[in-house]
């Protein structure tokens, strides 16, 4: 009779742990995966940007590449991500620019979107919640695109005026 209420008891018991470690298991999965729903999008080139970039194979390159942000389901697909937009990112600034975005406004967002790649890719190896850097790179990438914008879409001709300041 005792060796029965020991048997039962030490099968509870089994029963239990074993509930708990699936649930365990469970939890840990659902922390490597990403939900990319409330992120922000990808701002587009205007035409006139757009005109301009169509022959930056650099710059082209790490377009597509941020388009995988998107679709990464987990933390591992967007490692893989990081690495890869990083290496794109510095082929780009290796690259040669074209003469209207040859300038310090546009070099600056450029670093500004490494530097959050690179906090994002931090934020995955130390297992800290990366949304936050995310939405940080993709609005730094995004005020990159629209500098570009604004610079194709301004129609003010400063050297004509700094001339003109000048007599």
């Amino acid at each position: 009779m005792v060796k029965l209420v020991i048997l039962s008891i030490f099968s509870v018991v089994l029963i239990s742990c074993r509930g708990e470690k699936e649930n365990e298991v469970s939890a840990n999965a659902s922390l490597f995966q990403i939900q990319t729903e409330g992120w922000t999008k990808k701002t587009v080139a205007n035409s006139k940007t757009a005109d301009l970039i169509k022959e930056w194979e650099a710059f082209n390159s790490l377009q597509i590449a941020f388009d995988a942000i998107y679709n990464v389901g987990n933390t591992e697909d967007l490692s893989l991500v990081l690495e890869d937009l990083i290496e794109k990112q510095k082929e780009l600034a290796k690259s040669p620019y074209p003469k209207p975005f040859d300038i310090p406004q546009i070099k600056s967002r450029q670093k500004v979107f490494h530097t959050f790649l690179l906090k994002t890719k931090g934020d995955l190896i130390y297992q800290i919640d990366t949304k936050k850097s995310v939405l940080e790179m993709i609005d730094s990438h995004n005020a990159m695109i629209n500098q570009m914008n604004s610079i194709t879409s301004n129609t003010l001709d400063l050297k004509s005026l700094l001339e003109e300041e000048k007599k």
